[in-house]
């Protein structure tokens, strides 16, 4: 069993890529619609979309709440799902509006802003605690799939363990910091694209001493995605 810590594997990975400084937005508001947006699809079909939302001037919650269905829908249409993901923007920004955009929702408990946002249609845990972290600065550990990926193969987690399971072990293992928790996530996704890929890169890897996995057979035709 590895014996690395989570705040370890956060210091190898912080000197091998630097401060990621994420989530990239110009705005809490424009950071939400982002995590919405990027749900089944990459970053960069994202920012197409939410450059055509800027374009368009649509990009704040009262022009969002309420525009043509239609219309919003092939603005956003680069994110892809693009009339269900409209579908969630406007529930979500009307949400947003009626609780008081940013300040409002900021003055609410953690635990209870979290519950309300998983309460709306097509808004998981993965995008509600990245809207908490990033948008409301509320110091939640984000879980994604390279999350997974990477500490089952470092051999800290079982491969059998939940969101819930893998979020409580990173809540007991560091402090609640906010910048801590903004930064590990971010470096954890550049990890994943440059080195711990659904077919791993292990040559040069800043894991490859601590990687339970690493050079092995298994590990090199590994099924995750």
């Amino acid at each position: 069993m590895n014996d690395h810590t989570p705040l370890q594997i956060f210091e190898t990975l912080l000197t091998a890529y630097g401060y990621q400084l994420w989530w990239p937005a110009e705005s809490p508001f424009e950071m939400m619609v982002g995590a919405v947006l990027t749900q089944n699809t990459n970053w960069k079909n994202v920012e197409q979309a939410i450059g055509n939302l800027k374009a368009a001037n649509m990009l704040d919650a009262a022009s969002i709440a309420c525009a043509d269905h239609e219309q919003l829908a092939e603005v956003i249409r680069p994110s892809g799902f693009f009339n269900q993901k409209a579908c969630r923007l406007q529930l979500f920004s009307r949400f947003y509006i009626a609780h008081g955009e940013i300040s409002g929702l900021k003055k609410q408990p953690m635990a209870e802003m979290r519950a309300q946002l998983l309460a709306l249609s097509g808004i998981g845990p993965e995008t509600a605690d990245s809207m908490l972290l990033y948008g409301l600065e509320k110091p939640i550990f984000v879980v994604d799939a390279y999350t997974r990926r990477i500490f089952t193969r470092l051999g800290l987690l079982p491969e059998k363990i939940d969101y819930d399971g893998i979020q409580n072990y990173f809540h007991q293992q560091l402090e609640p910091q906010l910048s801590l928790f903004q930064e590990y996530h971010a470096l954890i996704v550049e990890h994943a694209k440059r080195h711990c890929r659904s077919q791993p890169v292990c040559d040069n890897c800043p894991l490859h001493a601590c990687c339970a996995s690493s050079g092995s057979t298994s590990m090199q035709n590994s099924p995750n995605s």
